[in-house]
């Protein structure tokens, strides 16, 4: 069986794939690994149009929800990482 495709993942498509590919995330296990915070930031610093809609889609992917059922306090606490890691680049 071959290994799952990020496109393949709940949330995900073709498009997504593509700007996580340019944003050097080719895997799932590498999506696994950063989580979506961190992934998220690669694309948006790749240069890629990376929207808020794409942070949650990414959660969602990797916990398996449909990105506009995560909870409240999820997205939250999402925004609140995005918010720390620009506020302390590396």
């Amino acid at each position: 069986m071959s290994e799952q495709r990020i496109r393949d993942l709940l949330n995900l498509g073709e498009k997504s794939e593509r700007m996580l590919a340019a944003a050097g995330i080719e895997t799932v296990a590498q999506l696994k690994k950063l989580g979506a915070v961190q992934a998220y930031l690669q694309v948006r610093d790749s240069g890629e149009p990376a929207s808020l809609n794409l942070l949650y889609a990414l959660e969602g992917a990797l916990s398996d929800t449909h990105w506009n059922r995560l909870p409240t306090d999820v997205r939250e606490s999402l925004l609140m990482a995005v918010d720390a890691a620009n506020a302390n680049p590396r």
